[in-house]
């Protein structure tokens, strides 16, 4: 049990910046936006917010909203050419997580070999000297208690407010949504820069707090795999925590296996979370009627009034 105390701990703070990513992208595929750059903002944004980090001296707070900043603007960046020049989503995102990849690269060739302090646990007094369940919990970073708290929120604002069921018409139906009077661009706009906010923000965890230092194309395709958690959760924040989780999991367990006397090659540990994803997609995908119910009738088609 004690040796599972830091698996299980560690597995909460690699699911944050999955967390993250994958509800800004739920957010976005509920109006009917399909966003394949996440990857590139979550670089993006993990560079800005170290950038910023290193350059001021304020800390990992200041590095997370520039990364939501930078997360934003690049997501504006595919919302003026998929929304309103109605070019191919799909495409466009494959375009950004390019973009991505190589403005990362090149902003951060001046501060590979930088570090930052990055952010002490809170120990909640009380709650944190709970025997197994207090280090799991009740030790962590405050942004992982954030990321928590947004996933709840957005919950909350989807399945009990006017607007949730405001965002959910226009992923359904956008014609209908714009006949009755609403602006379905700007939903759909509010909700792609939503995302990028958040796929920033995730980005910018990994580079300040979660190894606060600079390394190229760190992301390491955790964009592709909160994706993948959206159509694992089917769409649903709940589901979606949970499979952040899960996956989190596998990736904090390939630096504890060999520890725990697993004896697996170390290039087969390194490919458990990206294994794990296409297993479980293939899972999912084989129930058809599952993904029908909760699939968003226009995800990936354009609309211009």
């Amino acid at each position: 049990m004690l040796d599972l105390v830091p698996i299980l701990a560690g597995t909460l703070a690699a699911g944050t910046p999955l967390i993250f990513a994958g509800i800004g992208e739920l957010v976005a595929e509920r109006t009917g936006v399909i966003n394949l750059g996440v990857e590139g903002m979550m670089l993006i944004g993990a560079i800005a917010g170290f950038a910023f980090s290193t350059q001021t001296g304020l800390g990992a707070g200041v590095g997370l909203m520039a990364g939501a900043v930078a997360g934003m603007l690049t997501a504006l960046l595919f919302a003026i050419l998929a929304l309103s020049l109605a070019a191919n989503q799909a495409a466009c995102g494959l375009a950004l997580t390019i973009f991505g990849v190589g403005l990362s690269a090149f902003i951060g060739q001046n501060f590979v070999s930088t570090s930052l302090p990055g952010l002490q646990p809170l120990s909640i007094p009380g709650l944190s000297d709970i025997p197994l369940i207090g280090p799991i919990l009740f030790h962590q970073t405050y942004v992982v208690y954030l990321s928590i708290i947004t996933l709840l929120l957005v919950w909350w604002v989807l399945a009990k407010t006017r607007l949730g069921l405001l965002l959910k018409a226009v992923g359904e139906s956008p014609e209908s949504a714009h006949a009755m009077g609403y602006h379905v661009l700007a939903i759909r706009y509010g909700a792609v820069l939503f995302g990028g906010a958040m796929a920033g923000i995730g980005g910018a965890f990994l580079s300040t707090v979660y190894t606060p230092l600079w390394v190229e194309n760190m992301v390491a395709g955790r964009g592709w795999i909160a994706i993948a958690l959206v159509v694992f959760a089917t769409w649903k924040p709940l589901r979606l925590m949970l499979g952040a989780y899960l996956f989190g999991g596998v990736t904090i367990l390939q630096f504890h296996a060999q520890a725990l006397g697993i004896e697996v090659p170390v290039e087969a540990l390194a490919a458990l979370p990206y294994l794990a994803t296409i297993i479980v997609l293939v899972i999912i995908s084989r129930d058809h009627k599952l993904l029908r119910m909760n699939l968003p009738a226009s995800l990936g088609k354009s609309f211009l009034p």
